[in-house]
């Protein structure tokens, strides 16, 4: 996603409802998000599909990432050697 372009990606909630295809062309075509102000502050984001997607799979990354950090400090892990014995005990018989 690329950066935020202060002067042309802030638009007003009723400058969108009366131009709502040409911003969603400017999102596809720049990449870039459009914010929705409604009574001077911030209400909305329109993102492109794509970086949308992107970021969902970012957060469940960083979700797993964290899962497992906690199942770390909580002593729920395996060593190497004991991965290494499971599998030669699998498949090894």
């Amino acid at each position: 996603m690329r950066q935020i372009n202060l002067e042309n990606d802030i638009k007003p909630l009723s400058e969108f409802r009366a131009n709502a295809a040409r911003f969603v062309k400017q999102v596809k075509e720049t990449k870039r998000p459009l914010i929705l102000t409604q009574h001077g502050k911030s209400s909305a984001v329109l993102l492109d599909v794509a970086a949308y997607q992107a970021l969902i799979e970012k957060i469940e990354i960083l979700q797993e990432i964290q899962k497992g950090e906690q199942q770390i400090a909580e002593g729920k892990y395996l060593t190497q050697e004991q991965v290494q014995k499971r599998i030669a005990e699998r498949y090894n018989k």
